[in-house]
Parts: structure tokens; C-alpha cells; sequence
């Protein structure tokens, strides 16, 4: 054993000294039950109050007015703090509540308000214990709101032992492995999420308001489609045929377009068979939403007011803080095409014009000819790669990037005045993507021409090019109206609302290696 291994392997004994004297506690509380003396694991306490609600009711009230009036309070939580004094205790417990004290309450017992049994017992409880208690409100002599406990069971004997009270898990594989006490034991990983319910519940209010209609769509896929990734793959076996799990609704919702639905949203689960970073994680949630009878430009304006209601209901303010620089939502989002934003942010001035020096240039980013087919790239495909490489980190505040290239975007309307670009937009926030969108190609004809590019890229080792799906050109033969489309990656949004470096930070469970 090496000296590094040593102080783990220490820990881990400790630990499993701790777990077994723990069993031995329950052990006991079972053949109490079997003498019939109580429960191991009751299930007939209800309490009626939480630690915020009583706060918000006494937490104003004198020590004075309490024992003038005496109330009752009901709990219920985990116990996270103890402190053993003779014949008197003092516990935190900690419940689901959120507001100033964070979900945590004071309990004191003594001998004379619970009896010499239970105070006996609960001195042998441990933290991570569930509780409930029953008593009256009381302040202490430092001015703390505290339960004076006159009734106090046991509801859940904790087997494990929590972390360090003062540092919690120290270890960020950990923290999201094991979630369950990363939330008990760290009170800003549990208002991330409280935030992240928040910001979608605003965004079904927001969207249910502009008269959109929430739907749901298939997660399995006969054919993969809605964007260029590469999907994971099972087998149905009643059907008896390969199935895929959703890259995208896109097609979907387009076909409830062509159905009669004029505007539908979904908020969903996509799942990509691709790296994984602190910007992605293979299964993921957007909020993806058709309009008809709007275009990219309508897109725009939506999800420009969209971002700003959420952080300002979320966040309390659309100026935000993200990684120590400020972020602000209030102002207009800049609007760029991919060539206005490279002779923005970089000296290539006139030459973003010119094919073979953008070539020469991405060959010096380390860009292949052979890996990268630069030769068979259009203008707007170089200017796109180009932008990728040299321009996207620098899009700080909130910014629509426009008119991609035609031969990438299969599903987006081109151009009328200029057909080898689109009418789409990607926005950019903190110099990463939060969003893709653009006007609709409602042209049957032009459709599958698209597709059929895309299987040749396939067939010439593209894997995450588009399969045909004859079934949604079909749809499209019916008569589509013209429509505009957009879908916003929450957890991105997520990162920047919680002021979240990772993407797994805002995901409760994120996609890990299995543990050894």
C-alpha cells in the first residue's frame, strides 16, 4: 500500500466501523419492534409544519410574546447538528423548505419535557437521523427560534454517516454520483434545482401565455432525426425492430404543424451517442417550439424576451454574474451575420471573402484536407468552420448569429437572395451556444434533395448525418405552412442562471463512467 492509498484505505475502515455500529442500532430498534415496543420504521407521523413557515409566522416574535402565547409547532426533517449537555440536548433538523434559515430548525428536549426514556435514546441517535418533534416555540438565551420538544420520535435510522459538517463531500465526481447527499448536505446545490424548477415552470407559463400548446412526442425513433448527431441505438422487441432514442422532436412537431397545430412547444429529454464535457452531456433537455406563420426573424425577437423573463423571475435581475464576469440580458441582443461576426472579432477584414484563405487559415488551426474535406467546403462552410474556431469564445453577452450554410442546415429555409446560406440563427451566450432556430423549409421537393445529400455524407462516413424519413417528406407533401422553429438547451441556461461552471452541475444525475 503506498502512502497516498493508506489514509484512504484508513477512512474507509472508519467509515465501515461507523456503518456496522449504525446496524447494530437498527438490529436493536427491530427486536424492540418484535418485544413490541414501537416501529423500526413508522409511517403514521404527518407533520404540519415546516421550518419556513414557522419562520415566517415567529420569526419576528418576541421571546416575551412566545410565553405570553405559547404556540405549537409540528416537524419533521433529518438531523444534521446534535449537541449532548446532561440532561438537556440541542439538534438541527433540516427539511425540504427553502427561505432564510435554509430549511433548518432548532429542537431542545430535556428530561422533564420528553421523559428519561426518549431523551436516553435519542442521545444514541445519529446525524442523518429522520425525526419529528412536537413541542412549543420557544427563544433561547442567544435569541434563537427553537421547537421545545415535548414529543420526539425516531422515523428513519440513517445506516451511513454524512460528511464533514464544515466541508460537506470535497470530491465533484462524488458530489454527482452520489446527488442524494450532495442535496442534504450542501445547500446551494439544493437551490440550484429549486432554481431550475423555477426557470421551468416560467418557461411553460411564458410559452402557455403566447399560445403555444405543450405537447409530447415519441422518444423512441424509428429513424433519427431532427439534427446532426449520432444516436443510440436499441432493439423493440415486440416490434421486432431497431429503434432509436430521440435526438430531436423537431420532425415531430413539424408534423403537427402540417396536422393544424399553429404553435406547439415541448420540453424534452434528446439523448446524443457523443462526448461528454463540462458544455455536454449526452442525454440533455430542450425546450424546442414551432410557430406558424413565423420566420427566423419573429424567432429572434421570442426568444430574446423568453431568456429575458426567465432570469429576471429566476434570478431577480437580468444582470447576472457568471464566472466573475457580468452577463447582461436587459440590453438588445446583438444580431450578426457569421461574416459580420468574423470581421468583428478577428483582422481577416475583406478576406473572410476569400475561400483560399480561409482555407490557409484553418489548415494552420490544425485542419486537414483529408480529415476535414476543405476542398469540397463552400464559402459560407469555411466561414462557418472559421467562426467556430476563431470567433464563438468571444461571444460574451447574448448574441444571434445568422445565415449558416445551406449544406449543414438540411431542415432550414434557404435564402431567397442568397441560397447558399439560411435563414437561421444560432445564440450565443458566454461564448458558448444556448440556442438553434430558424425559418422553416416547407418545400416537399427541396426536402428530400436534402435528404438525400444527407445519406450520401452517410454513406461517405458521415455518422451523424440525417437518414431519409420518407414518412416526414409525406407529411410535408400534404402542405406545411411557412413556420419558424427554435430549440433552447436548459441546462446551458441553467449554467448561466446558477453561475454553474459545468453542465453536471445543473443535471441531478449526469451521465458517469459505472463505478468499479
Amino acid at each position: 500500500m503506498t502512502t497516498e492509498q493508506a489514509p484512504a484505505a484508513a477512512a474507509a475502515s472508519d467509515e465501515n466501523q461507523l456503518i456496522a455500529e449504525r446496524r447494530e442500532k437498527l438490529k436493536a430498534l427491530r427486536e424492540a419492534q418484535q418485544r413490541g415496543e414501537g416501529v423500526a420504521f413508522p409511517n403514521d407521523f404527518k407533520p404540519k409544519d415546516s421550518a419556513e413557515s414557522i419562520f415566517a409566522r415567529y420569526g419576528e416574535t418576541t421571546k416575551e410574546a412566545l410565553e405570553a402565547e405559547p404556540a405549537r409547532a409540528s416537524v419533521a426533517g433529518r438531523m444534521m447538528l446534535k449537541r449532548v449537555m446532561g440532561k438537556a440536548c440541542f439538534a438541527t433538523l433540516q427539511d425540504a423548505s427553502f427561505g432564510p434559515s435554509s430549511g433548518r430548525i432548532q429542537i431542545y428536549l430535556n428530561k422533564d419535557s420528553v421523559g428519561e426514556k426518549t431523551l436516553e435514546a435519542f442521545k444514541h441517535w445519529d446525524l442523518g437521523d429522520i425525526i419529528a418533534a412536537e413541542g412549543t416555540l420557544i427563544r433561547t438565551r442567544t435569541g434563537e427560534l427553537t421547537i421545545h420538544a415535548d414529543h420526539l420520535r425516531l422515523i428513519t435510522k440513517s445506516l451511513r454517516p454524512l460528511p464533514d459538517k464544515f466541508h460537506g463531500i470535497q470530491d465533484q465526481e462524488v458530489k454527482y454520483r452520489q446527488r442524494y447527499v450532495d442535496l442534504m448536505t450542501d445547500e446551494a446545490t439544493r437551490r440550484r434545482f429549486v432554481a431550475r424548477s423555477q426557470a421551468l415552470a416560467t418557461i411553460r407559463e411564458f410559452m402557455v401565455a403566447e399560445g403555444f400548446l405543450e405537447v409530447e412526442t415519441p422518444m423512441l425513433h424509428p429513424i433519427p432525426g431532427g439534427a446532426n448527431a449520432k444516436p443510440f441505438e436499441t432493439h423493440h422487441n415486440a416490434l421486432d425492430q431497431q429503434m432509436f432514442l430521440r435526438i430531436a422532436p423537431e420532425l415531430y412537431l413539424k408534423r403537427l404543424l402540417v396536422g393544424g397545430f399553429d404553435k406547439v412547444f415541448e420540453i424534452n429529454r434528446n439523448f446524443r451517442n457523443e462526448g461528454i464535457s463540462v458544455r455536454h452531456n449526452p442525454e440533455f433537455t430542450m425546450m424546442e417550439f414551432y410557430a406558424a406563420w413565423w420566420n427566423y426573424r419573429d424567432l429572434m425577437d421570442f426568444t430574446e424576451r423568453l431568456i429575458r423573463t426567465v432570469a429576471q423571475r429566476v434570478c431577480g435581475t437580468t444582470s447576472l454574474q457568471y464566472q466573475g464576469r457580468t452577463v447582461d440580458l436587459g440590453a438588445p441582443f446583438e444580431r450578426l451575420t457569421i461574416r459580420e461576426a468574423i470581421q468583428k472579432y478577428t483582422d481577416a477584414g475583406e478576406r473572410a471573402d476569400d475561400a483560399d484563405w480561409l482555407r490557409g487559415e484553418l489548415k494552420k488551426l490544425g485542419m486537414s484536407e483529408e480529415k476535414d474535406r476543405l476542398s469540397d467546403r463552400s464559402l459560407a462552410g469555411l466561414q462557418v468552420m472559421y467562426f467556430e474556431e476563431k470567433v464563438e469564445e468571444q461571444l460574451w453577452n447574448p448574441t444571434f448569429i445568422m445565415e449558416h450554410p445551406t449544406e449543414i442546415s438540411p431542415l432550414a429555409r434557404a435564402s431567397d437572395e442568397r441560397p447558399e446560406v439560411t435563414e437561421r440563427f444560432e445564440l450565443y451566450i458566454t461564448g458558448r451556444e444556448f440556442g438553434n432556430a430558424f425559418s422553416e423549409l416547407n418545400d416537399a421537393e427541396d426536402q428530400a434533395a436534402r435528404f438525400q445529400a444527407q445519406v450520401a455524407n452517410k454513406d461517405a462516413g458521415d455518422d451523424e448525418a440525417m437518414y431519409y424519413d420518407a414518412d416526414y417528406v409525406r407529411a410535408l407533401e400534404y402542405g406545411m405552412p411557412p413556420a419558424g422553429g427554435c430549440g433552447i438547451g436548459i441546462d446551458r441556461l441553467m449554467m448561466l442562471l446558477t453561475d454553474s461552471p459545468s453542465i453536471r452541475d445543473v443535471i441531478l444525475f449526469p451521465a458517469l463512467r459505472r463505478e468499479a
